[in-house]
């Protein structure tokens, strides 16, 4: 720690040599001595508490070298109660640093004027200011030659801007607020260079749903128009692309986000609350194609590394996931589909060997999830695989780990340099100059070259992505880096000192367990692939179901939905509700009771399909519930196959056969030619009026007795007619008696002529009304000579 003795030994003597002097006026008068040593211990009260808050927008150049001229500007804001007169703004070097643990021991207290605040540099070269009132801004600006900063020995040094004044409560000058950096100086080229490889991440959140609009084009649907801000001029994407072009970086990137602006570029819907969506608008798809041109141009000759599709969280699969069924395979699919989508979209091959646990951190079971899909290389992050045989260096990126697998180690400090909210000028002077500090102190570490591996987080912000680029670009135009793609540092020859031994899951970090996905979301993910599954079987042409929904199950499982449980769980539902809802397009119409008048019937069962392609590899079946008093084709159930065009129905014809009279369930259910369960039954009652074989024979009986009933009441009258006939002969004296005529219905009494007339017809004397002519009707004896029919 000897700069910060130098910081604080420095800044105690001006009180020292004012409190000799008071001692000295005073030496014969102890009561007033002991009196006036609280003005003594004041100067330290005042430097406790800084009444001006310092601020270090830019320092200039990051790394100078000889004959450069450094220049520092920013603000100084008196935040006290009093007025702050007689002020001044200079710069204070301390000692070179020489440990890492010292850089941050110094970046730790920033602002902290208890830690010292160093040599002033000449005086000349500061800013005056008659006076701060409370609450104000002022800006400064101090140009100083390298060569006035009396630099000696390469390292890095720390560098203070400290404001000077007094207050009327405390008149003496004092330092009343402080900014601490540091400033790598390394004027010539090192005799050997640090190899660092920057990753350059290219991921968003999740924007694409597993729906489509309406038609056949399939338009995608997205949840938000976020990636449009996104891709604008001045977009955090935007700015990535267009920071990134000009840079030495390995680009990782997460295919998902290059298919969403794809999708964008042809076409997208908006989702709205209510379930529908409405188009995206054009210009924004002129953004997305703008962003993906300038994307293609900036990734043209350098490395590009793929993530598995929607980049799925590797942690929470290896500590929840693998305990339910078929969740290892998406990550073999979201890594197959990977390489085609970024060759496809941006027409470069991309290393798929890469897999990034969370923050890098790792343990043996996500060592062992990461490598399952093919990756044999997992980017690790040193926090988490910690050196443990005391290196008093930090070892190159690439270990061996065993089962041919690399871990990729990158610098836990350089990484997560640029976390910070950097939105100010001054958090982000000061991030660029802590990572360079870092990075030349692991130079200056060992004469042996070394590869190093940065990886920031996966989605900087704007303002964090412009500090990473400003850090990167002073290492590529600096004398102790150069740089290297993430494939060579792979490949570089390990440190056969540096730890290869994975963490036990034990230690894995509490804060980003909790952030994990839950069982239940692997359960809700495992059970809309079984759909998915059943579904696809089905149609015609299943890469129109089965890609959109394949990558939104990975989506699903993205690692950007840590810290977004609610959100994340919403589009997972999303998601098995509207492949519920395509399945339901097929599906069996409702039937009302059926009647059957007869003995056999055809029964029409219908099936409807809304889908815009055909399906087939479907089985009806038509199940009676009692097979005894009806049967289907002649069985308990019947199946028959099934196909049907987009946009139709169709029936399906069952014949049937009953035994008796009554109501008969039947179950209608369709059925995947693998005898899988389709859709939901329909249930109907089959009402059967028809009779029974024995009920006809007896209605057949009783129509046969009474047909033999009347043959043989004919043939009884006959006999009798006939018997009847023969009794009554002609009469005995043949005369016929002149005053009535003869009977008509005797052929001997008619005349020739009158033989075919009807009686009486032409007489006109036959009474209207003439008397019996037959037993029943007459109970008196016959006339002489009448003939009459008995």
């Amino acid at each position: 720690m000897a700069e910060a003795a130098d910081f604080q030994g420095t800044s105690a003597s001006p009180a020292r040599r004012w409190l000799r002097r008071t001692g000295a006026l005073l030496a014969g008068a102890p009561l007033l001595a002991g009196l006036l040593q609280l003005p003594a211990a004041a100067p330290a009260q005042a430097a406790s508490a800084d009444t001006v808050s310092v601020s270090l927008d830019s320092l200039s150049p990051s790394a100078p070298t000889d004959g450069d001229t450094l220049t520092v500007s920013g603000t100084v804001t008196n935040t006290g109660k009093q007025t702050v007169t007689d002020a001044h703004v200079d710069l204070r070097l301390g000692s070179p640093l020489t440990t890492r643990s010292a850089i941050d021991s110094v970046s730790r207290h920033s602002d902290d004027l208890q830690y010292g605040t160093g040599t002033p540099v000449d005086s000349k070269y500061e800013e005056k200011f008659d006076k701060l009132a409370p609450g104000v801004a002022e800006h400064f600006s101090i140009a100083v030659p390298v060569d006035k900063l009396d630099l000696g020995e390469d390292g890095v040094y720390p560098v203070g801007v400290a404001l000077s004044g007094q207050t009327s409560a405390q008149p003496w000058e004092q330092v009343l607020g402080i900014q601490r950096t540091f400033l790598p100086w390394q004027p010539s080229d090192a005799d050997t260079k640090t190899k660092t490889t920057f990753l350059w991440p290219l991921l968003s959140t999740v924007h694409m749903t597993a729906r489509t609009g309406p038609g056949e084009l399939q338009t995608p649907v997205f949840l938000d128009d976020d990636l449009a801000k996104d891709f604008a001029p001045g977009g955090r994407l935007a700015r990535m692309v267009e920071l990134g072009k000009d840079l030495d970086v390995t680009w990782v990137i997460d295919p998902d986000l290059l298919a969403s602006a794809d999708y964008m570029v042809k076409g997208y819907r908006l989702q709205g609350p209510d379930g529908t969506s409405t188009p995206g608008p054009r210009d924004h798809q002129a953004l997305a194609k703008q962003w993906l041109a300038d994307l293609q141009k900036a990734v043209a000759g350098k490395e590009v590394v793929a993530l598995p599709f929607a980049d799925p969280d590797l942690a929470s699969l290896a500590h929840i996931g693998t305990s339910v069924t078929g969740s290892l395979s998406h990550l073999k699919d979201a890594t197959d589909v990977a390489a085609s989508t970024v060759q496809t979209v941006l027409h470069v091959t991309p290393s798929t060997d890469f897999a990034w646990p969370v923050e890098g951190a790792v343990d043996p079971s996500i060592i062992k999830v990461a490598t399952s899909a093919g990756a044999d290389r997992v980017i690790a992050r040193s926090d988490s695989l910690q050196e443990t045989a005391g290196l008093s260096y930090t070892p190159s990126a690439a270990r061996p780990i065993g089962g041919g697998t690399t871990a990729v180690v990158a610098d836990s400090r350089l990484s997560t340099a640029f976390e910070d909210d950097l939105t100010q000028a001054g958090s982000a002077t000061l991030a660029v100059q802590e990572f360079l500090a870092q990075s030349l102190e692991v130079n200056a570490q060992s004469d042996t070259q070394r590869s190093i591996v940065v990886a920031p987080q996966r989605m900087p912000s704007g303002s964090q992505a412009q500090a990473m680029a400003a850090a990167v670009k002073t290492l590529q135009t600096g004398t102790w880096s150069q740089a290297q793609d993430l494939t060579a540092a792979a490949k570089a020859k390990p440190d056969p000192n540096a730890t290869t031994r994975i963490p036990s899951t034990s230690v894995y970090p509490s804060s980003l367990r909790r952030q994990e996905l839950p069982r239940t979301a692997f359960e809700q993910i495992a059970r809309t692939q079984d759909k998915l599954d059943n579904f696809q079987v089905i149609l015609t042409d299943p890469s129109r179901v089965v890609t959109p929904f394949g990558r939104a199950i990975n989506r699903g499982m993205s690692t950007s939905w840590r810290g977004h449980g609610s959100e994340a769980e919403s589009y997972r539902g999303d998601v098995e509700a509207w492949l519920d809802e395509l399945a339901d397009q097929v599906k069996l119409i409702d039937k009302s009771e059926t009647k059957l008048s007869g003995r056999s019937a055809t029964i029409p069962v219908t099936v409807q399909n809304n889908l815009v392609q055909p399906v087939s590899h479907l089985v009806l079946r038509l199940t009676s519930t009692m097979p005894t008093r009806l049967k289907i084709g002649g069985k308990a159930y019947y199946e028959q196959p099934v196909e049907v065009s987009g946009g139709h129905s169709q029936s399906v014809k069952f014949t049937t056969s009953a035994n008796a009279n009554g109501r008969v369930g039947v179950i209608a259910q369709l059925f995947t030619e693998d005898g899988q369960e389709y859709g939901d039954p329909v249930s109907f009652d089959v009402k059967v009026t028809e009779v029974t074989p024995t009920v006809m024979l007896v209605i057949g009986g009783g129509v046969l007795l009474l047909v033999l009933a009347g043959f043989r009441m004919y043939t009884q009258r006959k006999r009798a007619a006939a018997r009847q006939a023969e009794e009554d002969g002609p009469d005995a004296t043949g005369e016929d008696t002149p005053d009535e005529p003869g009977n008509p219905d005797a052929p001997g009494d008619r005349l020739p002529e009158e033989s075919d007339a009807p009686s009486g017809e032409d007489d006109p004397d036959q009474p209207s009304d003439p008397a019996p002519d037959t037993a029943s009707e007459s109970a008196d004896p016959s006339a002489t000579g009448e003939r009459v029919d008995r």
